[in-house]
């Protein structure tokens, strides 16, 4: 296990050159909520500084990977799923024509069926046995399941879910795993059986395990732990970033919750993303940070923690690269619960003001730009028909009428018309 500094491990040194890498793909398949998007976001805005170091981000848009990803599984998300179509086929050709490093990353990819990775790692050259077969590496994200198990409800929530937190937990914690929630969740969330079906053939140390830091932990440790994973160390990359995924706390998620039971049906989701998931949920609910916090109930701490320590004990078997501490994943539960299925009236309340003064300024903002734009509309108008007026514009206007009056006039205004190439009626 490798556990690095709290010192900032990128930046002064020169950049390693593309004839210093080996030839490999750097896979990063999950798990959802360990900082992925940050990630993700980093690679993406640092892509010429990665060129430089010989390091290929396949990506001319932000959510390249998770079409990507889309395309190679077949799954529908929302009517995306067409414009994923051949984006799993394109990265894959850009990773097996890079001679140096390649990185691709999307945490949905955890969720891939034996037969979709095998279609995966078969598109990026494994197992071909030519002198151009590149070294695969496995990267996985993980963090403890007692931050994982609410982290995945309040996703769901916040995607249109009217689902309680009780009715969720019962739903993972049925062996059968037989609801579309079950299987999801565990299909991203259980360590052991994604890396069973992503680097079921790989040797050990091509299997890089990033452990999230526990609650309170410096934030830039998680970045340097992926920046160990990436081989990133001497290369300088712009840290600062917009993009998150940030958490809710119990009383905002039961208002969001209530938000979907009240709207689900009339508001469509082109609008309900901007307006609900971004606007009251990313950019203003998620700054209340004296909430109390989204945790486990009391009676699943037992249960969690012997899974949790299973896994712990089958990583240390298999042998893979731990960066950062295996003992992470041994999560801590909150000191108090707090049910998000029964908040307190006045906390909910006090979000709920929150949300609707982020709409009313959304609101007078959208009213602000729309009269601007048709301002702009009657002005461009209006000097439109001040050019049309102008005194010779009225002359021609006037000789036209007189001449279409008479047989002659017309006879004149068609030759005009033929000798100009012009076949509209106007002169």
């Amino acid at each position: 296990m490798t556990t690095p500094t709290a010192e900032p491990q990128q930046t002064t040194s020169s950049a390693p050159t593309a004839e210093a890498r080996p030839r490999r793909i750097l896979l990063h398949v999950g798990t959802p909520k360990t900082g992925t998007s940050y990630a993700q976001d980093v690679l993406f805005r640092n892509r010429a500084k990665l060129a430089a170091a010989g390091i290929l981000y396949p990506a001319e848009r932000f959510d390249a990977h998770f079409l990507a990803a889309l395309d190679l599984m077949r799954l529908p998300w929302g009517g995306l799923e067409a414009q994923a179509i051949g984006a799993w086929d394109e990265l894959a050709r850009q990773a097996r024509e890079h001679e140096g490093t390649t990185i691709i990353s999307h945490e949905i990819l955890a969720t891939a069926s034996r037969s979709q990775v095998g279609r995966a790692l078969a598109s990026l050259g494994h197992g071909s046995g030519g002198p151009d077969e590149p070294e695969i590496h496995v990267v996985l994200s993980v963090r403890d399941l007692v931050r994982q198990i609410p982290a995945e409800w309040q996703e769901n929530v916040k995607h249109r879910s009217s689902i309680t937190y009780a009715r969720f937990l019962d739903q993972i914690r049925d062996p059968a795993r037989a609801t579309r929630i079950g299987s999801w969740f565990w299909g991203v969330q259980e360590i052991p059986d994604i890396l069973d079906r992503w680097a079921g053939d790989l040797p050990p140390e091509r299997v890089h395990l990033i452990t999230v830091p526990p609650r309170g932990g410096a934030p830039e440790v998680l970045w340097q732990r992926f920046s160990e994973a990436f081989d990133l160390d001497g290369v300088d990359l712009d840290l600062e970033t917009e993009r998150a995924n940030p958490s809710l706390g119990a009383p905002e998620t039961a208002l969001i919750r209530r938000i979907n039971r009240t709207v689900n049906r009339e508001l469509p989701p082109a609008d309900y993303r901007p307006l609900v998931r971004e606007l009251l949920a990313h950019q203003t609910l998620s700054q209340r940070r004296d909430s109390p916090r989204l945790g486990l109930p009391p009676d699943a701490a037992a249960w969690v923690e012997e899974l949790e320590r299973s896994w712990v004990a089958e990583i240390d078997h298999r042998g893979y690269h731990v960066i950062g501490d295996v003992e992470e994943l041994i999560g801590t539960p909150p000191g108090t619960w707090s049910d998000p299925d029964r908040p307190l009236g006045r906390d909910v309340a006090a979000a709920s003001l929150d949300a609707i003064k982020a709409l009313l300024l959304e609101q007078a903002r959208t009213r602000r730009e729309l009269d601007a734009a048709r301002h702009e509309l009657g002005e461009t108008q209006r000097a439109l028909e001040r050019s049309y007026l102008r005194p010779t514009y009225r002359a021609r206007e006037k000789i036209v009428r007189r001449l279409e009056t008479g047989r002659a006039g017309r006879g004149a205004l068609k030759a005009y018309r033929v000798l100009r190439g012009r076949s509209s009626r106007s002169a």
